[in-house]
């Protein structure tokens, strides 16, 4: 597998530090995000040739389903897989179907979300979708 361009986006410092570290050990570089708006400012500018969008739902200034739905409308060729620790997000992010490729539930192992991830960077595009290039 070629290794990825990723846009991590986390307000919890810990998490984001846990995930980007499983993330660049397996060779992918990982663009760090607190919140929603800040990754669509990095999506408009430095990540903005990523191949993927990971990110946490429940988040301030703009949480994860806004920045899905702002990804999906700017760079639909943009894979989205989010994150979350409560199981009514995963199904308010169920309305998502189309642009969410997966929801994956916290807590996780790095093997689980190191999977999780290559999984989607792995399968083939969607209908419309074309990875972009860093």
């Amino acid at each position: 597998m070629t290794m990825a361009s990723i846009l991590l986006v986390e307000d919890d410092e810990g998490v984001r530090a846990f995930v980007a570290r499983a993330l660049s050990s397996e060779g992918h570089e990982v663009y760090e995000a607190g919140d929603g708006a800040e990754a669509l400012n990095l999506l408009r500018g430095p990540a903005s040739g990523c191949d993927l969008v990971l990110s946490d739902i429940v988040m301030p200034v703009m949480d994860g389903i806004g920045l899905a739905l702002n990804v999906a409308r700017e760079r639909p060729d943009v894979p989205i897989l989010l994150m979350t620790g409560y199981a009514n997000q995963r199904e308010r992010a169920g309305d998502l179907d189309e642009i969410v490729r997966d929801v994956v539930l916290k807590p996780f192992t790095l093997a689980e979300i190191r999977a999780k991830v290559r999984e989607v960077l792995t399968a083939p595009a969607v209908a419309g979708e074309a990875h972009c290039s860093a």
